[in-house]
């Protein structure tokens, strides 16, 4: 259920993400509540992807899954 949100949040950053030639993808989420994502094409090198981890993934993953204590790029 925890996944499906995670899912959920990343979906709704997708067309953001492709727009400027990037995509993430779930790797897990670890025992402690950390998400850890890989962040794919241009999101790799973007200098604004940690800007898109805390201000976008992390903020959605607050309201729909308050347990989340952080995202983190793999």
């Amino acid at each position: 259920m925890l996944e499906e949100k995670v899912n959920a949040a990343i979906e709704q950053l997708r067309p953001y993400l492709h727009s400027d030639g990037g995509d993430m993808e779930l790797v897990e989420i670890t025992n402690d509540n950390i998400v850890r994502v890989k962040l794919i094409g241009a999101c790799k090198t973007c200098t604004m992807s940690a800007m898109t981890l805390k201000a976008g993934l992390e903020e959605a993953l607050k309201i729909s899954a308050p347990q989340i204590k952080k995202v983190e790029a793999v």
